[in-house]
């Protein structure tokens, strides 16, 4: 058995499969996903499962050099970081859009259940030496 909380195989699969600087999103139900990265599906029913619940746990098993949320996320909060934005780095801004742009070059996409509007974040691998 696993010592990490991620018990998901093929997500965990894909962490371990990331080198440095490859791309992985954790996204809400309705973030695009476009050709080419490997969409990972959680999502159950509305809200579940949660953005912040899926990102405590793939955090739990991914280095994480950098990350990228919108910019209309951190609008909606107020100007701070949303809740369920727990990150062990300060994520990068970008419009939405742009946002989206990104999200091509990307290794895997992982979709939530998560019905919060801009509730995506990009993580970029980071190496542990």
């Amino acid at each position: 058995m696993k010592r990490t909380p991620l018990l998901h195989a093929e997500l965990s699969h894909a962490i371990a499969s990331l080198g440095h600087g490859d791309l992985l999103v954790i996204g809400d139900v309705g973030l695009p996903i476009p050709p080419g990265p490997r969409r990972i599906d959680l999502a159950l029913t509305p809200g579940i499962p949660a953005v912040a619940d899926v990102l405590r746990v793939v955090l739990a098993e991914m280095q994480v050099e950098s990350a990228v949320i919108a910019t209309e996320a951190v609008e909606r909060s107020g100007g701070a970081l949303p809740a369920w934005c727990a990150l062990p780095v300060q994520p990068q801004t970008v419009s939405h859009e742009e946002f989206k742009r990104r999200t091509q070059q990307a290794r895997v996409m992982v979709r939530t259940g998560e019905c919060t509007p801009y509730a995506n974040v990009i993580l970029v691998a980071g190496v542990t030496f």
